[in-house]
């Protein structure tokens, strides 16, 4: 801990020495790691389709009635996994256009952020028009965003995002004037992420008379809470961002649950599991999933799962779903595009009472969808080696 506070403070006055240089410089002595990171989603999340036409999903040949622009009219791409949405320049900034891509369904569904919904809206015009991404978007779409220029370094998660501005560490290398997570503490680690992996607001807003939607001035290294602070919630009462358990509700909330996580309080960091820079596994995780849970989660170990077997922890046969660890622990219940959802990171089992109780999606039932909760607590209880008390309630 000593040591990490004195490279914490060391580093902090080389970053405030440095400028940002761009991911391209960091390939000199990082190749391997440069060409891993240029592959993932990061490198990729905003691509321009003249640069890039394959970057685009969907056929803009085919006729739909939802689309009402052409391929011509798109200056950016957002997204490939879950959704894709575009963007046409107008001046000096970004505007969305009408249509999101759905690419799990392979539709087009109309994008226009509604009343009631993210804590923007009034403070902006009630069409797309009028919601520049400078303000809402490209904090972290980017490196090193200007809002006074609206450009970046760099457009997509460069690696002075999460490494910090890097001139004076690519002149003379050290690890003094460079950030690098793995050496700091787990929750300055895990507030690289949240910076964007978070439904929240600045602690300063408006600035310079706009209000933006991302914690902006905020590089690695720095304090986050002297720049962001998470959405509120109030246990009992869903709202648009939350559950009425807490948990989140939406996409992007991955540092909101994680927060109320276990994990957290005990010291686990985003990259205690995930790799940025680009892993052959799902989510960028370091190990396949069962594999990476079972290393500090093994067999009667004080951490659990309590039995001899995972199976006799899940009560599911080995390769199905329900004997996966992430099946039960973190459901697909956060809302990623219409009836898509991603993963929870709170890590916490949700009884099917409080289902009943506070409308939050359980595991159970999110893959019995079939079956009641009812059915579902019944089951719970058979099994010998749970609470009645707690998780068969």
């Amino acid at each position: 801990m000593k040591l990490s506070i004195l490279l914490v403070a060391v580093t902090g006055v080389a970053l405030a020495q440095s400028t940002y240089v761009g991911s391209e410089k960091c390939k000199t002595c990082h190749p391997a790691m440069y060409e891993r990171w240029s592959k993932t989603r990061m490198a990729n999340v905003v691509r321009d389709p003249k640069a890039h036409p394959e970057a685009v999903l969907p056929d803009f040949s085919k006729r739909d009635p939802l689309v009402n622009f052409t391929v011509a009219d798109v200056a950016l791409v957002y997204g490939s996994k879950w959704k894709q949405r575009y963007f046409t320049r107008r001046g000096d900034d970004y505007y969305p256009l009408g249509v999101t891509w759905d690419v799990g369904k392979q539709v087009f569904r109309p994008y226009l952020v509604a009343p009631n919904t993210d804590w923007w809206v009034p403070l902006f015009p009630p069409d797309n028009n009028g919601r520049p991404t400078s303000q809402l978007c490209d904090g972290c779409h980017s490196v090193n965003f200007n809002i006074q220029t609206k450009t970046p370094t760099e457009w997509n998660v460069g690696c002075e995002k999460c490494h910090g501005p890097g001139s004076a560490h690519a002149a003379r290398p050290a690890q003094t004037n460079i950030v690098n997570p793995s050496r700091l503490d787990s929750m300055q680690a895990t507030n690289i992420c949240i910076q964007c992996h978070s439904q929240g607001q600045p602690v300063t807003n408006p600035i310079n008379g706009k209000y933006y939607d991302w914690p902006v001035g905020f590089q690695a290294g720095m304090d986050l809470k002297q720049f962001w602070k998470l959405e509120e919630y109030k246990l009992g009462t869903e709202t648009f961002t939350h559950f009425a358990d807490g948990s989140a509700h939406k996409n992007r909330m991955q540092g909101n649950d994680f927060v109320q996580s276990a994990m957290y309080t005990h010291g686990v960091a985003c990259n205690s599991c995930h790799d940025p820079h680009g892993t052959p596994n799902n989510a960028d995780l370091i190990k396949p999933a069962n594999t990476l849970c079972l290393t500090c989660h093994s067999q009667n170990s004080p951490n659990g799962p309590r039995g001899a077997t995972v199976q006799d922890h899940t009560h599911h046969a080995p390769g199905s779903a329900g004997n996966e660890c992430v099946g039960c622990h973190m459901p697909k219940i956060a809302q990623q595009i219409a009836d898509t959802n991603v993963r929870s990171h709170t890590f916490r089992f949700i009884p099917p009472a409080e289902t009943e109780e506070l409308k939050v999606p359980n595991g159970c039932n999110s893959c019995h969808a079939d079956k009641t909760t009812g059915w579902a607590r019944e089951q719970l209880k058979s099994w010998p080696n749970v609470s009645a008390f707690r998780v068969a309630r």
